[in-house]
């Protein structure tokens, strides 16, 4: 369910004022039921305060930060327990690699009604599921060929009882029992509706009918974006155990994070993490780099993520160079790895108001990848600058050809140009039209 206020703001007639406390940060949740009645889980909700209602502008910074807070912030354990949190995902987390942070004995990934059908987004769906989520379809309320097409790629069904007639209710529950699918009744506000959905075979019930949404506060962890920068150039360069300890060390909100991070999701170990060396070592440093990730996107500052056009620009350079990277050398994912991180750093500069030089001098960052950034040297320096004349729209391809990677070819670009932009949020089939 897509929570937001339905034409309601903050000094709309009937709602409280906002109560600011920034020193606070939120998670809603709201209950979903089973047949008889017992707590199944959970819908985790965004909330900017102690309100009960969602103002969402942005639907990937809204859901970045309900995972963070719900990992880093409050901890599974205290927000979840045994139970799993269905996630709202829209199409640009859906693409990032992010959505690993989340791991699926805990969370299940709820696709978006803004989210379009195409084989892009099947194949995604399909490495998801493989990969052990489970993937529900938010606010069915029609039988389309949209909703055919999604079917072989989801587990469970969310249909809404608010937009949706009685008969046509009937004929989609028919219709996905038919298919194998777990029915979910949502927005279940009156007796007589949780009446119809259990006589009509419902497995799933939540709504305001069963209970509101409920606000979850934790104190606001300040990350500082030079600190999480200074993490992410260690991991890009293999830092050992010690150097990752002692920046972590000068970044404890950071690390009050990560330690909820590897103790609520276990990682298998059976046990709690101690220490901070612990952590480092239970989580892996791919994890550490994912968690890195997820706090510059959901705290990117006033703008919202997707309209920020430095984040924007950030995200769309480096997933265009790994794809780039990958295509050049498909078994070398340590090279994909650097091209991602030369295009991720490429801009800091600007986020820190300074120059190139001054900023990846202090973050000590791999000889190759500051080379690629301050003098565009090597094959990532190229890569940086293809990716940088395909950005603005021109030709790329003789660069590329110039730079002795014939293999990027005009239509090799171009599909990566797709793949890139898909990935941030905007869907390949508009881009291509």
């Amino acid at each position: 369910m897509r929570d937001v206020s339905a034409g309601a703001s903050a000094g709309s007639p009937g709602y409280p004022q906002p109560d600011v406390a920034p020193q606070y940060v939120y998670v809603g949740r709201q209950p979903i039921l089973d047949r008889d009645g017992a707590l199944h889980a959970y819908e985790l909700l965004f909330r900017a305060g102690t309100y009960n209602y969602a103002e969402i502008n942005d639907d990937a910074q809204a859901t970045a930060q309900v995972v963070a807070r719900t990992i880093g912030g409050i901890g599974v354990a205290a927000v979840l327990g045994q139970h799993r949190g269905f996630v709202n995902i829209d199409r640009a987390l859906l693409f990032s690699d992010i959505v690993h942070l989340m791991t699926p004995e805990h969370f299940v990934l709820e696709i978006l009604e803004t989210v379009r059908y195409d084989a892009s987004l099947a194949r995604r769906l399909g490495e998801l599921r493989r990969a052990g989520f489970q993937v529900a379809l938010d606010d069915v309320h029609d039988l389309s060929d949209e909703l055919s097409a999604m079917l072989p790629y989801v587990d469970i069904v969310k249909i809404d009882f608010l937009q949706t007639p009685p008969g046509t209710v009937a004929k989609l529950a028919a219709m996905l029992r038919g298919h194998g699918k777990t029915l979910l009744a949502e927005k279940i506000e009156t007796r007589e509706d949780f009446a119809l959905a259990h006589e009509l075979g419902f497995d799933l019930f939540q709504g305001y009918f069963f209970a509101r949404p409920q606000v979850l506060a934790t104190p606001r962890n300040r990350t500082l974006r030079p600190g999480l920068l200074r993490l992410l150039a260690l991991l890009t360069r293999d830092a050992g155990i010690v150097e990752l300890e002692a920046e972590l060390k000068l970044n404890p909100s950071v690390v009050v994070q990560l330690m909820r991070l590897v103790n609520s999701s276990a990682f298998g170990l059976g046990r709690n993490i101690s220490s901070l060396r612990e952590a480092i070592i239970a989580t892996g440093t791919q994890q550490i780099a994912r968690w890195a990730q997820l706090l510059l996107y959901a705290d990117t500052g006033d703008l919202p993520w997707r309209a920020d056009p430095l984040v924007q620009l950030a995200a769309t350079r480096s997933r265009f160079m790994e794809l780039a990277a990958s295509r050049l050398r498909p078994a070398d994912g340590e090279f994909a790895d650097a091209a991602f991180m030369t295009g991720i750093f490429s801009l800091v500069h600007v986020v820190l108001g300074s120059t190139p030089e001054a900023v990846l001098e202090k973050l000590g960052l791999a000889p190759r990848i500051r080379e690629a950034i301050v003098a565009r040297k090597g094959e990532l320096g190229a890569l940086l600058l293809i990716a940088e004349v395909a950005g603005e729209g021109g030709e790329a391809a003789p660069v590329a050809e110039a730079a002795g990677l014939a293999a990027l070819t005009p239509d090799v670009l171009s599909e990566l140009n797709l793949a890139a932009a898909a990935w941030f949020g905007t869907h390949v089939t508009e881009s291509a039209a």
